[in-house]
């Protein structure tokens, strides 16, 4: 009888140690079969950036290296480097707030403007495929191209909203460099003696003319009391037979003068 019980007892031991087995083999089967689901959750993110963006360039980060799952250069179609957009990718059961923590030390460290995670997961009460959480954008794996193409829009935008300011504040510069160079004080200097000079020729002239003017004037005054005594002296000899001549005083001289 007590050989019996020993047989049973170490049959029990063995049952359990293989219970024990199988469940630690189901265990890393599982977890191996996880992992293979989200390494194929990464290839599929991958494959569609590619084909998605062919301006961008997509750089997955190989296994074992610390950082995110993909890298994401958001390029315009002339090669203009616009900003970088950091992906994670997650197939888990249950939702970890310890993947967006993660994915920010992530981004600080890859310097990337934007960082996306998507998740078969989604957080609890979290009823939309599309949210910001705190610094992260969290999405469902179904909409990943629509919100990749709308953040990468925003980078291209917001570049060359970066790049139209910066022209601006250059051209700001040269110009206030032009204001302030003996360039520009040498021709405002030109500009003002040119001013100068053709102000005083215009007084020169003006005060020449009135000189001539004056002279003329004296000439037709002087020509005119000749005439109007030569007239005189005519009717004195003639005993003013000379009628033609009776109004010759009141004849209007030329320019409304009299």
């Amino acid at each position: 009888a007590e050989r019996s019980r020993f047989r049973e007892a170490e049959l029990t031991k063995k049952l359990e140690d293989f219970k024990q087995a199988n469940d630690e083999l189901q265990r890393k089967l599982e977890q191996g079969s996880q992992q293979l689901q989200g390494e194929v959750l990464e290839l599929e993110l991958e494959h569609l950036l590619r084909s998605s963006f062919p301006y961008d360039r997509i750089e997955p980060v190989r296994k074992g290296a610390r950082g995110a799952d993909i890298l994401q250069r958001v390029h315009t179609p002339a090669g203009q480097l616009c900003g970088t957009i950091i992906w994670e990718a997650k197939r888990a059961e249950t939702w970890s707030d310890k993947w967006l923590q993660k994915l920010k030390d992530d981004q600080m460290e890859a310097n990337a403007n934007i960082a996306i995670l998507v998740t078969t997961t989604m957080p609890k009460d979290f009823h939309e495929p599309f949210r910001m959480i705190g610094d992260i954008w969290v999405t469902s794996e179904c909409i990943v191209r629509p919100v990749a193409e709308t953040l990468r829009n925003m980078l291209i935008e917001y570049h060359k909203l970066k790049m139209t300011n910066t022209g601006k504040n250059e051209k700001m510069e040269l110009l206030y460099d032009y204001l302030c160079s003996q360039q520009f004080s040498q021709k405002i200097r030109a500009v003002a003696e040119t001013f100068v000079a053709m102000k005083k020729s215009l007084d020169q002239e003006k005060a020449a003319m009135n000189k001539l003017w004056k002279q003329r004037e004296m000439q037709i005054e002087r020509l005119t009391v000749n005439i109007t005594g030569m007239c005189g002296e005519l009717q004195a000899i003639t005993h003013g037979s000379l009628h033609q001549l009776d109004d010759i005083e009141q004849l209007s001289l030329p320019g409304g003068e009299e």
